[in-house]
């Protein structure tokens, strides 16, 4: 699933390329996309027409556009969605499930699994009510450090699925996750309430380095899934340090990388530059 870096890129794509255009036609090709949208699929499409796009915002995961009106075009790219500008004319993408009229240029919402999806956000230009849950992330102006470093040390979850934890900090996935930590030498089972404050603020300090460097390469991809708005995939999968390298040799140590189970997916740390936790090894002996 894209993750801060790769939604921040196609946010600066949307603001290069989309913005201060009016849409002249919306065309559903498929409903799912627009589930979470009241109106309907014909709802959808009539309260964007003849609006414009005023800007390109983000939280965490999600993107808005602004709209003329005060409302706002609210997006969530799932797993494989895309949004990608095109000219008038180009062959249909096989997975287009969405097409925006822009005049001398179309925005195009493309999604193979369609776990993504867009709405339009009731005014929601400045930020739309249904993301206003969702924490800052690291890269906010606004982001308090000291408010996040109080909060993980009262919780009792493991430091990662406290980074996975968007009401926490946003834009964090499991890939970042695993590289901040590793980069952290902090094993993701860790306690938050036993991690020192220091702790807490390196953790936090190799989470924004690693998705800044990863803003630099255009995000990661491992697949054709993830593309910006020319479709052009990121590459800063060439540069992880942990995440999918089990077996292969620790750059820091030389140690095995390691992989668990970890909700549903993966998690990989070095077992000598991360130490398991006394209580995770425990249960892994039980």
């Amino acid at each position: 699933m894209p993750e801060l870096p790769e939604v921040e890129t196609v946010r600066d794509g949307l603001q290069r390329h989309v913005v201060g255009h009016t849409i002249r036609s919306v065309a559903v090709l498929h409903p799912r996309p627009v589930r979470r949208d009241h109106r309907g699929p014909a709802g959808f499409a009539t309260a964007l027409t003849g609006r414009r796009f005023e800007a390109a915002h983000r939280r965490g995961k999600y993107l808005w556009l602004p709209l003329d009106n005060g409302d706002a075009l609210l997006g969530h790219l799932g797993m494989s969605g895309q949004l990608v500008v095109q000219q008038p004319g180009r062959p249909d993408e096989p997975h287009l499930r969405v097409r925006f009229d822009l005049g001398d240029r179309e925005l195009r919402f493309v999604d193979q699994r369609m776990f993504g999806g867009l709405a339009v956000s009731e005014g929601g230009a400045e930020l739309p009510r249904e993301i206003a849950h969702i924490a800052r992330d690291p890269f906010d102006p606004a982001f308090d450090d000291d408010l996040f470093v109080g909060r993980v040390r009262r919780r009792t979850a493991g430091i990662k699925r406290l980074l996975l934890d968007q009401t926490l900090v946003s834009g964090v996935g499991n890939i970042y996750a695993d590289e901040a930590l590793w980069r952290a030498q902090v094993h993701g089972d860790r306690p938050g309430e036993r991690l020192r404050p220091v702790d807490v603020r390196r953790v936090l300090a190799e989470a924004r380095a690693v998705m800044g460097a990863a803003l630099l390469h255009g995000g990661t991809s491992f697949d054709a899934l993830y593309v910006n708005v020319n479709g052009e995939s990121g590459y800063f999968d060439r540069s992880l340090h942990a995440y999918g390298r089990e077996g292969q040799e620790c750059d820091r140590c030389g140690t095995p990388i390691r992989r668990v189970e970890f909700m549903n997916r993966s998690s990989f740390f070095c077992p000598r530059c991360q130490p398991v936790p006394r209580v995770r090894r425990a249960v892994l002996r039980g």
